[in-house]
Order: C-alpha cells, then structure tokens, then sequence
C-alpha cells in the first residue's frame, strides 16, 4: 500500500499512462464523429467545438475572476489551455452522441465516448496538478499522507525537555537524520477565527536532551488552500530535513497556519467583518508558539513566509508587526491584498466602501513610516509568471523605503507554481540562516 502512495502524479508511469488514455480517448472521439456520414456534417461539427471550447473556457473564466471574484488574479494561460482541452473532449462526447442518434445497439459505442472524455479531463486536470505542483503523489492525492500526522504530544512542547540559546547549543553525536512533523489545533482566545489544523515541523536538534532555542518561521498557504499545501507541493518536511543536515541538525521551528479558514475564504489577512484573521496570527498563533514550543522570543529570530495569499501575508506582518517578526519570505507575493481584480471590490466587501480604511492597512502604509532597519525581506517569483515579478517590484521599493533589506530572487522558467517555491526557497533560507547565526 505505502509503495502506490508514493507513486508519483505529476510525472512517472501514471502521468505517462494518462497521456496514453486521454490521447487513445481523443482519437477515438475524432474517429466518432467524422466516421458517420455525411462526412461534411461531421468536419463542421468538429470546426464548432474547436471554436467553442476556448469560447467556453474564456467564459467561465471572465465569470469566476471578473463577476464572482472567485480568483482575484487571471489564471495562468497555461492551466485556462489545460482547461480547454478538457471541455474540448467533453464536447467531442456531447458530438459523438447526437452523431449516433437514438439506435439501441451503439450503447458500447456510448460507454466507449463517455470514457474517451473522461481520458481526455482526466489529463486536463493531471497538467494543471502539474503545473500547480501541488499534489505530487497518490498520498497527496487522497489525503492518507495526512492522516498519518501525529497530534502534538507533551514531550515535544516547552516543558519536555531542558532549552539553551542556540548560540551556546552544541549538536550531540545522537540527533537524528530527519526531524518530526506534528499537527496541532491552536487555540483562538482572542480572534474566535475558526481555522483548520496548524502543522509543526521540529528539526532533528529539538530531539536533543538538552534543545537549542531555535528561530521560528510562520508559514501560510495560497488561497484558495490550506496548511495541507506545505506538506504536499511544498514538501515541507524533506525540504527542511535537507538544510537540517546542512546546519548540524539545526533548522527553524516550522509552524504552517491558517489564516484563510476554509479553502475559498479570502480574509485578507487582516481584521474585518470577514473575520479576525489578523488577530488570530497576532494575538492567538504567537503567544502560543512563544508558550508552547522550545524557540527564541526575539523578534530577529522570527520570520513570516507564504505562496501567494500567504506570501502577501507574510509582508503584511513583516510591516505592521516589527515587534513579531524580523523577516519574511514571500514567494508570488501581491503588492496589497485582494479580493477581485477590481480593487474597489475589495473595498466595498471588506471595509464597506472606506478606501482610507483599507489603505491605512496596507504595507505601504506602514512602510512609509519608516523605522524598519533591520528587518530582511525574500521576495521570489517566476519568469513565467511576469504580474508578481512586477508586484515584486512594488513592494521591493517600499519595503527598502521604509529601511528593509530587499532581496529579489527571479526564477528562471517556473510560473505561479509550488516548483518555483522548491527553487527560491533554499536560497531564502539561506540568507535567513546567515541573519540567525546557524552553524
């Protein structure tokens, strides 16, 4: 069982046997159609659904992002193609049926089209996990990789075991090679926000008998989405695990949060009549941490990170709450958050139409104040994805406005995907482990 788990969906043998399918399911579907005659009335319906399925697509897309504000950003044209392609085959099912009639003995040949459709999205759908990243295998998939996660035991919290600053922590010759992933639901006192489980991975040096107090990074997934991302697309455990063994054992407490609530929330990550999103991160995940886990209290040694939603949320914290956090990565992150491409929907929803209001919340706002020397941002986006290179930019020239170090780091050939996150992120914690003094 544990070895189909593993097996790979985004490439390997079973993304190789949905080409197969979809590609034997979409020549059956051709042959379906133009085999009957008149031959001519075969060819134009086929000339029909290659002009409706990007119709369809563009359709269905300008209703999700440009009326229910479902995305507030256009999808990547990588996925709306993907996505074409799916409603192409199902259209060439919907042809194959009307070209077969009513007879009673082409049910096989029915069944047959059904399937040939099937192939054809289930292919569709394979490439756009592809592109995303995010659920790299059967585990991921169907949600077994989850539930293997252990609830977070006494031992591992603060009275378990004696703690040291780091800088006077030597590694013994025992630690482990991997560290331990836990999952916890932390309390909500002051926001009442009702978020998902929160994951908490501890490097091997917080099994020693005696712990160092290790830096802290807040990790936040895209919307819409949720803490489970950073475990799958983000491959959070082996990732860390790999700058453990570079650093003697030592990496950060990694704690993964929901400031979203359920996957098509959009808070904002801020407070509003959507929710205490901000409060939970400030006054509920913080305090815990700092209560609950062996870890430094210095703001220096904290760090906020995030893909897209949770990228812009992490800025937000870096410059609203210099008293929590000194760093932040962000990686896709938006130059202020969004609930539409329209901005003054966001407005309108959130903060009742008040645009000074929702500006006096922004980043750039507290950015222009100044007072921020010291703290380290990591701004990361794709060659592929050009609109967060740009928002990058904006929020690059804000954040060195107001005093913050700035790193920007372009990924060559990766879009707004968890694959540009596997190639920025090392080097983002590299520079945050420079800033922490790790061995």
């Amino acid at each position: 069982m544990d070895a189909i788990l593993e097996l790979r969906v985004v490439d390997g043998p079973l993304a190789v046997a949905c080409w197969v399918l979809a590609v034997a399911g979409a020549l059956y579907l051709l042959w379906a159609v133009l085999a009957p005659r008149p031959r001519w009335r075969g060819l134009a319906f086929l000339a029909g659904a290659a002009v409706l399925a990007p119709a369809i697509t563009l359709l269905v897309h300008w209703i999700l992002v440009d009326v229910a504000s479902v995305f507030p950003e256009d999808l990547p044209s990588e996925v709306l193609l993907d996505v074409g392609i799916g409603v192409f085959g199902i259209l060439l099912a919907v042809l194959c049926m009307v070209r077969l009639g009513r007879a009673r003995r082409r049910w096989g040949r029915r069944i047959a089209a059904v399937g040939s459709a099937l192939a054809v999205v289930l292919l569709a759908g394979q490439q756009i996990n592809a592109y995303f990243g995010l659920n790299l295998t059967v585990g991921d998939l169907t949600g077994s990789s989850l539930s293997r996660i252990a609830p977070l035991e006494p031992a591992l919290e603060r009275g378990g075991a004696t703690a040291v600053p780091l800088s006077g922590w030597r590694p013994p010759g025992d630690l482990p090679s991997t560290g331990e992933l836990r999952k916890v639901q932390i309390p909500n006192p002051a926001s009442g926000f009702a978020a998902r489980d929160a994951y908490v991975y501890f490097p091997p040096a917080y099994s020693a008998a005696v712990r160092p107090e290790l830096p802290v990074l807040v990790l936040m997934a895209g919307q819409p989405g949720g803490p489970a991302d950073w475990l799958s697309g983000g491959q959070l455990r082996g990732r860390m695990d790999r700058f453990a063994r570079e650093h003697d054992g030592v990496a950060p407490v990694v704690v993964v949060v929901d400031p979203i609530g359920n996957p098509s929330a959009n808070t904002l990550c801020m407070d509003t009549k959507l929710g205490k999103a901000e409060t939970y991160l400030v006054q509920d995940v913080a305090p815990w941490i700092k209560e609950h886990l062996s870890v430094s209290t210095d703001p220096a040694r904290w760090a906020a990170g995030g893909f897209s939603f949770g990228a812009t949320c992490s800025v937000q914290l870096l410059a609203k709450h210099p008293e929590l956090f000194g760093s932040a990565l962000g990686f896709a992150a938006e130059k202020e958050p969004a609930l539409a491409k329209e901005r003054s929907k966001t407005i309108d929803t959130a903060f009742d139409g008040d645009t000074a209001a929702f500006e006096a919340q922004l980043p750039a706002h507290f950015f222009a104040q100044g007072g921020h020397e010291g703290q380290f941002l990591f701004l990361a986006a794709g060659t592929r994805d050009p609109d967060f290179i740009a928002q990058a930019h904006v929020i690059a020239d804000q954040a060195r406005g107001g005093g913050t170090e700035v790193h920007e780091e372009i990924v060559q050939g990766e879009g707004h995907s968890w694959e540009m996150i596997a190639k920025a992120m090392p080097v983002g914690l590299e520079m945050l482990a420079g800033r922490w003094g790790f061995p």
